[in-house]
């Protein structure tokens, strides 16, 4: 007798400021979510909006972009960090570069090291550039770093040796020793193979300073998984499993917004664009990135200040988001952000904050409609939004509808500032791309900041409030690997003889966790000999003459008889094909029919404007604004100068006509 086979339930989860978002494919079948976080415990709501999507079900996959790493380090509430490093350099990841972020600060500031100098050991060990010893670690002197850790009282600890990446046995022989205190060990050399010194000592720091607090956490998720594969969003968008996560969790640090922007990219593709802006505004902040055939990566970054160099989607972050808090400073000046009244206790109208936010304002200028926020499934006070307004209104001598205008322009202003950065200061027109608008409140202000720079072209996915859920649930499987060589003008064939374990690494590492169809790409960071920065460039038979190239494009010059040098190699692999796939609509009936109407703050006046909800468009359903458009995770204002069309998969298209 042949029995019907229940299909496989997989479930991608972002975890934000302000809600978890959840969203589950059940064969052809896609359910969505949302709850409020649990900032104590992230599991909670984690837990508490399975159980409400699925019931008694059990998924059988879950891929999970989390900011415990991130909170964590922002927080600082990580772990108690003793560092060993070669006596002499204990301070370096103090010292650290002499950049400077704001070249015009007269007493520039610099984070507190995440270590103290109380927790940095000096060890006796030496190993030179090429990999040779001229001091190893006596046994005297491993049973001393044994008995320090041991007394440190240390949470974790991190091992970071003068050029381990050439010759990483002195790193490799303290992990032996420390092993059995049983504490998180973030050892350089795993972590990041590259050349370096303080890039590779911070990135193992912040490890180490993590890595407690989230090995707890995916611990008790797994547990109340009850049995479901979980797997953990890192910040390049693919997948790791979790055994990988608790060991080096500074892969995650900025796992969300990766999620967001695999997200719009498995999207774009279905309706046929490569080239657009993600704008994911959400409850606490803002990511923005370019998008401009793929994702870019980058090798560096630097989070709450501190150097990180694991790969990562390029992506810049402003605390602009719809719990940002509205103030008046002590200038007299409107201040929007960055600090944010997040899920608890939320914004004024969630019914337990009491300072204005940019929801508030929202909500006031009937930009968000009370009776249909989260389909109707959250009550929201439009009263207590008023007079957190009019609190601010008061300071500001205005009347509350002018108060509000005015928080929605000054966040707009931050968010259009972040843009430019990763346009306009990277030499990018930004009116040469789409905007891509999702998050809670994206869909809300994306029509006034596309206008402010030029955009005239932004497309609304569905469920952008939930598109990171979305994005967590298509990303394959990866890994990435690098290698420092410095090797001047090298062969293509030495670079892939070089290459070879790194491929086999990271292809086993993929199989052994169950990815299909595994594809890898080899990269090169290459520089003019006696540069100290690097490009990175697909490594190809024609590397060299590429590298030319897209020197003279970045920087408008090159020299075709100059040294080249290839500093790292680098290894991307992916395995699996995304499941999660866009689903055709049909198509429109007759004339779309708003649901009611509303008071809208449009061009400085109040109109009554037409609320349509989204779940009644068909493709090729055609309104032109000003409206309003309502669904479960997010609301949507177009405004006077956009058409609105409806698209083959339910994205909402809107053009510039004036």
């Amino acid at each position: 007798m042949n029995r019907s086979r229940r299909a496989p339930i997989l479930v991608g989860i972002d975890t934000g400021g302000t809600f978890t978002d959840l969203v589950a494919i059940i064969g052809n079948e896609i359910r969505v979510h949302k709850v409020l976080s649990t900032p104590a415990d992230p599991a909670d709501a984690v837990i508490r909006g399975l159980h409400e999507m699925l019931a008694d079900a059990r998924p059988e996959s879950v891929t999970y972009s989390s900011t415990v790493a991130t909170n964590a380090l922002l927080e600082k509430k990580g772990a108690r960090v003793a560092l060993f490093t070669n006596a002499g350099f204990e301070d370096l990841i103090e010292i650290g570069r002499q950049n400077r972020d704001d070249l015009y600060a007269l007493a520039p500031s610099r984070p507190e090291p995440l270590v103290t100098r109380a927790m940095r050991f000096g060890v006796a060990e030496r190993t030179l550039f090429d990999g040779s010893i001229v001091k190893s670690l006596s046994r005297a002197e491993l049973a001393r770093i044994r008995r320090l850790a041991a007394r440190s009282g240390a949470e974790a600890f991190a091992l970071c040796l003068l050029h381990s990446y050439a010759n990483p046995k002195g790193e490799e022989s303290i992990a032996r020793a420390l092993t059995p205190l049983g504490k998180p060990l973030s050892v350089s050399h795993r972590i990041l193979a590259e050349y370096r010194e303080y890039e590779r000592f911070s990135s193992a720091v912040v490890n180490a300073y993590v890595a407690p607090r989230m090995s707890s956490h995916l611990k008790n998720l797994e547990t109340r998984l009850g049995g479901a594969h979980l797997r953990v969003m890192q910040s390049n968008g693919s997948a790791i499993g979790t055994e990988l996560a608790r060991a080096e969790p500074v892969r995650t640090i900025l796992s969300g917004p990766a999620a967001g922007v695999i997200g719009a990219a498995s999207l774009a593709r279905a309706f046929g664009t490569d080239r657009f802006i993600t704008f994911d505004m959400g409850g606490t902040s803002t990511d923005v990135s370019l998008f401009d055939r793929r994702a870019r990566i980058r090798t560096l970054s630097h989070p709450d200040g501190y150097a990180v160099r694991t790969p990562v989607i390029d992506i810049h972050t402003v605390g602009a988001g719809g719990g940002s808090i509205a103030r008046i400073d002590a200038g007299g000046s409107l201040r929007v952000g960055p600090d944010s009244a997040g899920a608890d206790p939320g914004p004024a109208c969630y019914g337990r904050g009491e300072l204005c936010t940019v929801t508030d304002a929202d909500l006031v200028a009937g930009r968000l409609v009370a009776a249909n926020f989260l389909g109707g499934q959250m009550k929201l006070h439009p009263d207590r939004a008023a007079r957190a307004v009019s609190r601010v209104a008061r300071e500001m001598k205005t009347n509350s509808l002018t108060a509000a205008r005015g928080i929605i322009r000054v966040v707009n202003a931050n968010m259009e500032r972040a843009i430019r950065v990763i346009t306009v200061e990277r030499g990018f027109d930004p009116r040469d791309f789409a905007l891509l608008a999702f998050g809670g409140a994206g869909p809300m202000h994306a029509c006034e900041l596309a206008l402010d720079l030029g955009i005239r072209r932004i497309v609304m996915p569905r469920n952008p409030g939930l598109l990171c859920a979305w994005g967590a649930s298509s990303a394959p499987l990866g890994r990435e690997y690098s290698l420092t060589v410095r090797a001047t003008n090298p062969s293509y064939r030495n670079l892939l003889a070089r290459a070879a374990g790194l491929i086999r690494r990271a292809r086993a590492e993929l199989a052994a966790e169950g990815a299909r169809a595994i594809r890898h790409e080899l990269w090169a960071d290459m520089r003019y000999r006696g540069q100290s920065y690097e490009l990175e460039i697909p490594l190809a038979p024609q590397f060299i003459a590429d590298f030319h190239s897209t020197h003279r494009r970045t920087f408008g010059h090159s020299n075709s008889d100059a040294a080249v040098e290839v500093v790292n190699i680098r290894v991307r692999a992916v395995g699996g094909e995304s499941i999660a796939k866009a689903k055709r609509i049909a198509r429109q009936t007759g004339k779309p029919t708003p649901i009611s109407s509303g008071r809208v703050l449009v061009d400085g006046r109040e109109r009554t404007v037409p609320i349509y909800d989204r779940d009644t468009f068909g493709a090729g359903a055609r309104v032109r604004g000003p409206v309003i458009v309502v669904e479960l995770s997010s609301t949507a204002y177009v405004s006077p100068e956009f058409d609105l069309r409806v698209d083959d998969f339910g994205n909402l298209q809107l053009e510039a006509t004036r």
